[in-house]
């Protein structure tokens, strides 16, 4: 065990040590805390239902409702798209060439990852089902594995935006934000009030460029300097009391993410709650950099650090397929065969609560397995040979392939 710990100091030290001075700690201890929050949040928030069919998503939330401030704790993409403002500046700042060049980097690091789960779900989903997998249990995990891919198209429009996020933090400051979220005040207001029945079903989709760009402007504005300790503060406690009276006043669901059976959803597309809670976030965030800053100066903290900012795509993209390479086998039995605690029993209990808890190293353990070979998707490709392009070409329509499925077109 001493040897162990000896192991783990020294290259704590190594990676330490090969850290550039300029490096922002803090900033990178922000994104690896809302990376994590990913895998914790769908790990503890989401569970299955097994019957005849095979399993179907299921959530304790739907039971227990006084969880729900667990989803505020766990619902960190406001951290995650502020951090991903404030990183596209300063790379923004260093590109080496035109704008074009840096975005189609950018985005590239971005897709490639995403190309990559598609392409080995679509060969899964024709083995699995070729070993007898029930239909309902593809479709399930499909949807499970499609479901943060949204985050990635809806990052990558964002970053698109970055040039005009700079100009507009330039000219405004923090305020640039200010009309990302009157706007989505404004379609929660037709879509949540008094003309709420005349209005088209699709009104809420105007929210989800706003309600997500919201936090990354805030970052492209930090990034600028453009918001200080004052401003923070305002973010803080302007956010928090927002998010209070519409919780208290207003009567939007408590739970940040989505709850089978309910009609209204604070995630998809993003409410004014939301935007709120980003708000509240993001200040916090901007506050506590410096104190956190100091505390990753030392080797043991931040050597983890380093880990998840290195893998954040394949945590983003596989971390639901760790879940589900535990589940689905203890599914096959049907619902006749014996269920398993936390894992096929559905989320109605205290018990199934403290049976996932127990199942937490797995899924991680199971991530870090997994991680290791699906980290070379995020890799660039090699140089446009006739064979590359030709795998190329076969991993996309494998994609298309899963995408089609996954998204219930098929």
């Amino acid at each position: 065990m001493n040897a162990v710990r000896e192991n783990a100091r020294r290259l704590a030290a190594s990676i330490d040590a090969s850290t550039p001075a300029h490096r922002d700690r803090a900033v990178d201890g922000l994104r690896a805390l809302a990376l994590l929050a990913v895998p914790l949040g769908h790990w503890m928030l989401g569970g299955f239902r097994l019957d005849a069919d095979g399993l179907h998503n299921a959530s304790p939330l739907a039971t227990f409702g006084a969880l729900a401030p667990a989803s505020w704790v766990l619902q960190m993409l406001g951290i995650f798209f502020l951090v991903g403002g404030y990183a596209s500046v300063l790379s923004y700042r260093r590109r080496a060439s035109t704008t074009a060049a840096w975005l189609g980097g950018r985005l590239a690091r971005l897709g490639r990852p995403v190309l990559g789960v598609s392409a080995v779900w679509a060969v899964l989903l024709a083995v699995l089902s070729a070993l007898g997998v029930p239909g309902d249990t593809l479709r399930t995990g499909s949807t499970l594995v499609i479901q943060p891919l949204w985050f990635v198209g809806v990052y990558t429009v964002v970053t698109a935006l970055t040039p005009l996020c700079v100009t507009s933090a330039r000219r405004l400051g923090g305020r640039a934000a200010l009309p990302l979220l009157l706007s989505v005040a404004v379609v929660d207001f037709l879509r949540y009030g008094p003309y709420a029945e005349a209005m088209p079903s699709w009104l809420s989709v105007l929210n989800i460029l706003p309600g997500w760009l919201f936090a990354y402007q805030l970052g492209v504005s930090w990034g600028e300097g453009r918001i200080q300790k004052r401003g923070a503060r305002l973010l803080l406690i302007g956010g928090g009391a927002l998010f209070a009276v519409l919780l208290l006043v207003f009567h939007y669901p408590a739970s940040m993410v989505g709850v089978p059976g309910e009609a209204r959803t604070n995630s998809h597309p993003p409410s004014l709650l939301v935007v709120a809670l980003a708000a509240a976030q993001s200040g916090a965030a901007v506050l506590l950099r410096d104190r956190l800053g100091r505390l990753l100066r030392k080797p043991l903290l931040w050597a983890p650090v380093v880990v998840v900012n290195l893998s954040a795509m394949t945590i983003l993209c596989w971390h639901q397929t760790a879940m589900l390479a535990a589940a689905v086998p203890a599914s096959l039995g049907g619902a006749g065969g014996t269920a398993v605690a936390g894992l096929t029993t559905a989320p109605d209990t205290v018990g199934w609560i403290l049976a996932r808890i127990a199942w937490l190293p797995v899924f991680a353990g199971l991530l870090v397995l997994i991680a290791r070979y699906a980290r070379r998707f995020e890799a660039p490709w090699a140089a446009g040979t006739r064979a590359a392009n030709a795998r190329r070409a076969l991993a996309g329509l494998l994609a298309a392939g899963f995408a089609v499925f996954a998204l219930g077109l098929a």
